[in-house]
């Protein structure tokens, strides 16, 4: 009788590192609940509100942007939506409708001055070739992870190094899941060896703590920081002036970083995470670019389909729910009556002709219903994978 011959079970093999962005959180991370409006913070937003809708042009400095002032676009309403306008009038302490009106002004000013719409992944793309920013991943309460790596320099200081900085939040903006505003910010400092010198000049830093201050207020929701020179330190002792308290709360250095991003969800590489990442920019850019792409175009329909509204849900514009703040249930392209809503038809503008006022959320009939549904909705089941593939499908 032959005898059998045995074969060997051939070692596990490492999957290969992942190349390419996650599009959604962990099952588990969720979202910090938001706080209810007073009386009084209700009424400031009505006011806000009132004042945002009835914008009819944007003036631009003529000596820095000569010739982009004119009327406000499409996109621009669109931009202005309910928890906008409450970021602004949170960024002014609640001061009044008149600082947070001034202020948004300001920055439709600035995104138009500087030309945020206009930037292309082509153009940045030089500025990304290394990866020493990087979109992957998200914190345990949903926030996209931004990671910047300073000691990847692949260029000499110029504009384009900023811009490139402002393109990738308007990015992490993009894949933020429903019921996010904010984003957490990893940085390492670890230096490479091919360039030492990545050290940013102090002009340099004042011009990204004002902009980021000043436009995109409330979206910084931790800074997680590692490897941290002591001429780095001294640097954030510079800075640490200009820095709003809030903010400076929101800094950690050199911690156990597991305990605010899943280790899953964590790069492996300096982070002590689970996640096996490794920056292949053939992949990874026109990745992320599609994936951002295809959330923004979703979102413009949702809102077109729902009247195209100044003040509309951020929740409801990422598919955290169908119901808009007029109270119409989105269905494909198309919008019907929200069950529960007021039957009567919306006049276009986000409030119910049954009352003619919309409440402190921007609803028609006097309920949150964007609330209602966001506190029955979670980042489970379909949108909650890590491993899904980057496809063109909707947030």
């Amino acid at each position: 009788m032959a005898a059998t011959t045995g074969t060997a079970t051939p070692d596990a093999v490492a999957p290969p590192p992942r190349k390419t962005p996650l599009e959604h959180p962990t099952a588990d991370s969720k979202p910090a609940p938001r706080p209810e409006l007073t009386a009084e913070q209700t009424a400031k937003y009505e006011a806000l509100l009132d004042k945002a809708r009835n914008y009819t042009d944007i003036k631009c400095d003529e000596k820095k942007a000569a010739g982009k002032s004119g009327p406000v676009t499409e996109s621009e309403r669109a931009w202005l939506t309910r928890e906008c306008l409450l970021r602004y009038l949170r960024a002014t302490k609640w001061s009044s409708a008149e600082d947070a009106s001034r202020r948004l002004l300001a920055t439709l000013a600035w995104r138009r001055e500087y030309g945020l719409e206009a930037l292309t992944a082509e153009y940045i793309s030089p500025e990304q070739e290394t990866g020493k920013q990087i979109v992957v991943g998200f914190d345990r309460e949903g926030r996209p992870c931004q990671y910047l790596n300073p000691g990847r320099q692949n260029t000499d200081a110029s504009p384009r190094q900023i811009h490139h900085l402002f393109y990738m939040v308007e990015r992490v903006v993009d894949v933020m899941p429903p019921g996010v505003e904010s984003l957490s910010l990893l940085i390492n400092f670890k230096p490479s060896k091919q360039r030492q010198n990545t050290s940013v000049p102090i002009s340099t830093a004042r011009e990204v703590l004002h902009i980021l201050q000043n436009h995109y207020p409330e979206r910084l929701g931790k800074a997680l920081i590692i490897n941290v020179p002591w001429i780095v330190q001294g640097f954030f002792k510079i800075i640490t002036p200009f820095i709003d308290p809030v903010t400076r709360g929101k800094l950690k250095f050199n911690e156990d970083m597991r305990q605010y991003v899943p280790p899953e969800q964590l790069w492996s590489t300096d982070w002590n995470g689970d996640m096996d990442f490794e920056y292949d920019h053939e992949a990874y850019w026109p990745a992320l670019n599609d994936m951002c792409r295809a959330r923004r175009e979703a979102k413009m329909a949702r809102w077109r389909a729902a009247g195209g509204v100044v003040g509309e849900s951020e929740d409801y514009l990422a598919g955290g729910t169908d119901v808009s703040v007029s109270g119409l249930r989105y269905e494909g392209e198309a919008v019907v009556p929200a069950a529960g809503a007021d039957a009567e038809k919306a006049n276009g503008n986000g409030k119910s002709e049954s009352n003619g006022r919309a409440d402190a959320n921007g609803s028609g009939n006097g309920v949150d219903v964007v609330r209602e549904k966001m506190e029955a909705a979670t980042l489970s089941g379909d949108n909650a994978a890590t491993e899904h593939e980057v496809t063109a499908s909707a947030a």
